[in-house]
């Protein structure tokens, strides 16, 4: 089960874009891979099609292995954890000084 969800903030902690900060795009739960705004680039070659009628070199994000990305908490890459809020399951940010809870 993945913690890190569409939307987030994340850094990336390893490969060639480490300590690029960026927003998650997309999650792929079966492949375990995310997608980073701005990290892992790739050029891609399409073809002419209704969508893009010029067609030609894209550049676009790459998938990247869930592991090598940490969430940012206040700028700071932190662990996730899970705790019961009440009745509700809730996201925890795992500081140095205790859990403070995500937003």
């Amino acid at each position: 089960m993945s913690k890190i969800k569409k939307g987030d903030l994340v850094q990336v902690i390893a490969g060639k874009d480490k300590g690029k900060e960026g927003k998650i795009i997309a999650v792929n739960k079966k492949n375990n891979t995310v997608l980073v705004e701005g990290a892992n680039m790739i050029t891609k070659h399409t073809k002419p099609s209704a969508s893009n009628q010029q067609g030609g070199i894209i550049h676009q994000e790459g998938p990247i292995d869930i592991s090598n990305v940490m969430y940012l908490h206040k700028g700071q890459p932190v662990r996730i954890g899970y705790a019961m809020d009440g009745d509700k399951k809730v996201r925890v940010a795992k500081t140095k000084n205790g859990q403070e809870i995500i937003g």
